[in-house]
């Protein structure tokens, strides 16, 4: 985990251990939960593979060879890290519905696990979520406080910060944002990410300060909620017990703008926030860039909740932890709240 990762306020407080990971890729497996079921019938060829050592792209570009396709036939529903083992879900669309081998894609480094025909292509976002397994290695601090730790985050959740994935090498992505926005020409796929780079930077710059002032996990007057595990939001509305008793079982959540064109959904002190702190020079580039691009004002939840954290020492003394999340929200932004890392492959 980058050193820019750490500076975010953490919400729990101080780091309660430090630890390595992805000291092999073994050490951090990802799977993705699959948002549907293969219809069964269609042009398209739903492959399950579980990868080492290799990211989305790489694969993707390795079955349009298989198949004897252009790469804008294969779709995926997430970006997959290259230091991990991981499973997803690939479309291959074969209009003539004839596969060749599935043998002669097995590797030592790609396996199929399954396959199936389906209707249409594997869009983008099209999954439930991911279950991770991470093996944290050379763990230093003491353990009850450690599990004590990790209880609160089971409990409690942890700011849905955008992770540094989503930023680049040394948040190079929002400087090239910000190039592009200035009329740098880029490629279509590159500017995609661009854009999700600038809004991301936006909304953890809103987040941040929440966490600092203490009202990421409860509302402001004028709060906007977005319901658990959906893009659905509701409000301004009165505080009332419902709400409360909503926001305590984790059905809706607290949110903060992802930026776009268009008012601000938000009112009074929740206004007022996020007027104030994306009032900086960057941030106002940043927001003319995303409202020229076209793109509109959206929510995003300012709490998360792993699924089903537990946790288990080895023998070895490494702490493995196991837990699931929903699409778009990243491990290492749990990882935060428990401590520090020295990630093998940091630059």
């Amino acid at each position: 985990m980058s050193d820019e990762s750490n500076t975010l306020p953490r919400a729990a407080g101080t780091p309660v251990l430090s630890a390595r990971i992805r000291t092999v890729p073994e050490d951090f497996f990802v799977e993705e939960i699959d948002g549907f079921e293969a219809s069964g019938s269609g042009e398209h060829l739903l492959l399950t593979i579980e990868k080492r050592g290799m990211n989305t792209a790489f694969a993707a570009k390795r079955i349009a060879a298989w198949a004897g396709v252009g790469e804008a036939a294969i779709g995926y529903a997430g970006l997959k890290d290259r230091h991990a083992v991981t499973r997803q879900r690939f479309s291959v669309h074969l209009p003539k519905r004839v596969a060749p081998d599935i043998d002669s894609l097995q590797s030592d480094d790609l396996r199929v696990l399954a396959h199936a025909w389906h209707a249409k292509k594997l869009p983008r976002g099209a999954l439930a979520g991911n279950r991770f397994v991470l093996r944290l290695r050379e763990v230093a601090g003491d353990r009850a406080v450690i599990e004590d730790r990790l209880r609160t985050i089971a409990d409690q959740g942890v700011p849905n910060y955008f992770g540094e994935q989503r930023f680049g090498r040394g948040g190079g992505n929002v400087v090239n944002a910000l190039a592009m926005f200035a009329g740098r020409r880029v490629h279509r796929d590159q500017r995609t990410h661009l854009l999700s780079a600038a809004r991301s930077e936006l909304f953890n710059r809103v987040l941040a300060v929440r966490v600092a002032e203490g009202s990421w996990n409860r509302p402001l007057a004028g709060e906007v909620w977005i319901l658990d595990g959906s893009r659905s939001v509701f409000g301004p509305e009165p505080w009332n017990e419902t709400l409360a008793e909503r926001l305590a079982c984790f059905d809706i959540h607290p949110s903060a703008p992802l930026w776009g064109e268009g008012a601000l959904r938000s009112t009074e002190d929740a206004l007022e926030l996020e007027q104030r702190v994306l009032s900086d020079e960057m941030s106002l580039k940043l927001r003319s860039g995303l409202e020229k691009a076209g793109l509109r004002q959206e929510r995003r939840a300012t709490r998360l909740r792993p699924q089903a954290l537990h946790w288990e020492w080895r023998e070895d003394g490494s702490l493995q932890l196991t837990f699931a999340l929903p699409s778009g929200a990243y491990a290492t932004t749990v990882l935060a709240e428990l401590g520090e890392f020295a990630d093998a492959h940091d630059a």
